[in-house]
């Protein structure tokens, strides 16, 4: 299989061969700088969410559960993230305090660290740290600037093995549904496990994606997470860092087997890794996805195999990222002072910046979108706020061209009605360069809310990229007009 991998081989391995020291900070349990573990009010979570404003939601659970993580600050000291559940998800409340607990002593700077829970009601909550810099799916299928180097992605799979062997020898060996998205950054770009899928499976879904290209075969068989199945999963990451997109593990094994790993290789990689190495965690991933689940690896083993492939250890990991390792952010802003930059970026024609702020301010200004979010409602109904909901995941994560395919669906089912996703799927046609369909989304925006200023400044920004620039600077007064007097200040 080496020959396979030549062709990519451009640098050198170590001087005088050998091993390589592992990183400079290896695992710790000690976390001083993470708040005990401890029971919260729902009064303490609204505080610290500002009532749990769309503002500060981070994510969004998929089609099978309304799952909602917010961003909080927590009486100025922490910021934290808190995942909402519902009550069906956990029936009994003092099961789901004492699995929470167990979940909470399993410390670790290579986990996100479980640092609460609140049940009151019918309301469940938990709250771990808050990680800054997005997940891996993020950064390895949706980059800005630049893809995810070798010497990275091959610390993240070692920092995720360590995770996963320090669960299990702390007696929490089952993690539900490892993926790309489980894997978050901290301050200081380094990869961290998100603690929520060491919680027991639960009633709110399975435990792993209904995907079932990417789910163990053997759970596909007695619906059980094993140990077993986790390295599976492991196995599942392997190829999405190697790739830098999602391959079914039967279509990768297929490749190797047949001496065309190379076509696996993510193509931005070339030149930074030798043959030697690229081989060495083609044959892992090919372990970890064996069908039989006796035939994979353990962790401790993952570990071995990973640790003697580290490089660039001096490098921070903030560094190799490509980002600014910097304090926690400040709290959020108003909503009026998010709003009031986006005059600015839609005369910039500055679509990078308008997707933040429509990010940022979610479903502000739909009326009753706070009621509607976590009700039950018809089948119809339901389906319809699952295709909103997974189109703002795709619009959140840059996926434009599915995030048009979702908020059709959600347009289309005819029972609601949302300027939000006008204005959304307005701007996913204008980064996919459709102009006009941009255009008719925004005015559609204004038609359901005369007086949104959003739905005058999309206008504008469709009308500009349509070399209309009289009319676009029409549209950009008029929604500054309608913004000031929202705002008070006429």
């Amino acid at each position: 299989m080496g020959s396979c991998l030549s062709r990519l081989a451009a640098i050198s391995s170590p001087p005088g061969g050998g091993v390589l020291p592992e990183p400079e900070k290896p695992p710790s349990s000690k976390i001083d700088s993470v708040p005990a573990f401890r029971e919260f009010s729902l009064e303490q979570l609204k505080a610290a969410t500002d009532n749990f404003s769309h503002e500060n939601i981070v994510s969004e659970g998929g089609e099978r559960t309304p799952n909602v993580v917010f961003k909080g600050n927590l009486e100025g000291d922490h910021w934290i993230a808190v995942k909402r559940f519902p009550k069906t998800a956990w029936p009994d409340p003092r099961q789901f305090a004492d699995e929470a607990s167990s979940v909470g002593q399993v410390r670790s700077d290579r986990l996100v660290n479980l640092i609460g829970c609140c049940y009151e009601g019918d309301e469940r909550y938990l709250i771990a740290e808050y990680m800054p810099n997005e997940t891996l799916a993020r950064h390895l299928f949706h980059w800005d600037q630049r893809p995810m180097e070798w010497a990275m992605r091959i610390r993240v799979a070692y920092y995720l093995a360590q995770a996963l062997e320090h669960c299990t020898n702390n007696g929490r060996p089952l993690y539900h549904d490892l993926n790309a998205y489980r894997v978050l950054f901290d301050k200081d770009g380094n990869p961290r496990l998100s603690c929520f899928g060491l919680m027991k499976n639960s009633r709110d879904g399975k435990s792993y994606s209904t995907n079932l290209a990417y789910t163990p075969p053997e759970y596909q068989r007695t619906g059980r997470v094993t140990a077993e199945s986790v390295i599976f999963s492991f196995g599942t990451i392997l190829l999405d860092l190697l790739s830098g997109k999602h391959i079914p593990p039967t279509h990768a094994l297929d490749l190797i087997k047949g001496r065309n790993a190379l076509s696996l290789m993510d193509s931005h990689l070339e030149g930074q890794f030798t043959s030697e190495d690229g081989t060495e965690v083609v044959r892992l991933a090919s372990r970890c996805l064996q069908f039989e689940p006796r035939e994979r690896p353990n962790v401790k083993a993952l570990v071995q195999s990973l640790v003697v492939l580290q490089r660039k250890n001096e490098v921070p990991s903030f560094t190799m990222l490509g980002i600014l390792r910097q304090p926690m952010p400040e709290p959020s802003p108003s909503v009026t002072r998010v709003v009031s930059g986006f005059k600015d970026a839609c005369s910039r024609v500055d679509l990078t910046a308008i997707h933040e702020i429509l990010v940022k301010t979610h479903y502000k200004d739909d009326a009753g979108e706070n009621e509607l979010s976590f009700q039950m409602w018809t089948k119809q109904m339901q389906e319809m706020l699952n295709a909103r909901r997974r189109g703002d995941l795709a619009f959140r994560e840059r996926d434009f061209g599915l995030a048009i395919d979702r908020y059709s669906e959600f347009i289309n089912g005819g029972a609601m009605v949302s300027p939000t996703v006008f204005a959304r799927r307005s701007l996913a046609y204008l980064m996919t360069d459709q102009a006009d369909a941009a255009l008719r989304d925004a005015m559609q925006a204004q038609y359901v809310n005369p007086e949104w200023a959003t739905a005058f400044y999309l206008q504008s920004v469709a009308l500009a990229r349509l070399n209309m620039d009289k009319e676009a600077a029409d549209m950009l007064e008029e929604g500054a007009i309608l913004e000031a007097k929202k705002s008070g200040k006429n």
